[in-house]
């Protein structure tokens, strides 16, 4: 089992910034993508009701959502084993948990692990 702890939620006015962070306590690149998802409020608390915001491939290509190209920066640290999401010019659509998830493939299986996520409020 790989643990991941989000970090760095709060609440922000509009069109303000801010960062949050996963922490994962395994090397990154034993990970064939890491990802940044977002659960908005009034969606039930389930896995599939999450939007993916960002995604990282084996390749190390990201790919953004559509809604927040060019105002999200993800990155990692590989050295750290941290994800980061950066956020800038936050809408009042982008408030959400926002949950880090990496995954990799073991003798067959996809195993997919989640933070426990951290809630970011957009509001002025």
């Amino acid at each position: 089992q790989v643990q991941l702890r989000e970090s760095g939620g709060g609440s922000v006015q509009p069109g303000g910034s801010l960062r949050i962070s996963c922490t994962v306590f395994a090397k990154l690149d034993d990970f064939d993508s890491m990802a940044w998802y977002r659960q908005p409020p009034g969606r039930e608390p389930e896995v599939w009701e999450r939007e993916l915001v960002a995604e990282t491939t084996s390749g190390r290509r990201t790919t953004y959502a559509d809604i927040v190209k060019g105002r999200f920066d993800f990155s990692a640290d590989t050295t750290k084993n941290i994800l980061y999401l950066q956020m800038n010019s936050l809408e009042p659509d982008d408030p959400a948990v926002y949950y880090c998830n990496v995954t990799r493939w073991s003798q067959g299986r996809r195993l997919v692990y989640w933070g426990q996520g951290t809630q970011v409020t957009v509001s002025s």
